[in-house]
């Protein structure tokens, strides 16, 4: 007779996806305390969003980054889809205290372009298993896009 392997709670996994990503959220926040008295004084592109627009735009995001994880999840999903989604948290992670508290937007630039190229390789090892996985990262990558873009222009300016 063989062992039956006790199946997970989903809701508890995708609690855990959000609290994962919640704490990444809060440490990038945390990092990041001065941020909007620092983008404030920086010369911005014509087209740089208002500081009030970050906030909510994050929050979305990081909701919709965990339920792609737990998508993902939930399709028994390989181990180099988890591993590239759990090197984005990470590289997420850097980017607030280099540019923000570090004074390093050269240094913050290179981390976005590598988290750039780990969210489109989450976004192809994702859809080999979940398009829903996959389509819920689209966004977080235009928004990166977009912030690598700034991050590049605020270099230029200033």
């Amino acid at each position: 007779m063989t062992e039956r392997v006790p199946q997970r709670n989903p809701w508890l996994v995708l609690a855990c996806f959000l609290g994962v990503v919640a704490v990444v959220a809060a440490v990038g926040a945390l990092a990041a305390t001065s941020s909007k008295e620092i983008y404030e004084r920086f010369d911005l592109p014509s087209w740089a969003p208002p500081v009030s627009l970050f906030g909510p735009v994050w929050t979305v995001l990081y909701v919709t980054i965990a339920l792609s994880g737990w998508c993902y999840w939930r399709t028994d999903g390989e181990n180099r889809g988890f591993a590239a989604y759990g090197i984005g948290l990470l590289v997420n992670l850097l980017w607030p205290p280099l540019f923000f508290e570090g004074g390093a937007a050269v240094l913050a630039l290179l981390d976005i372009l590598v988290l750039d190229v780990v969210v489109l390789v989450t976004i192809v090892l994702f859809a080999r298993r979940s398009k829903l996985a996959a389509a819920l990262q689209v966004p977080y990558l235009a928004w990166i896009l977009f912030a690598t873009a700034l991050n590049t222009a605020i270099i230029v300016l200033n």
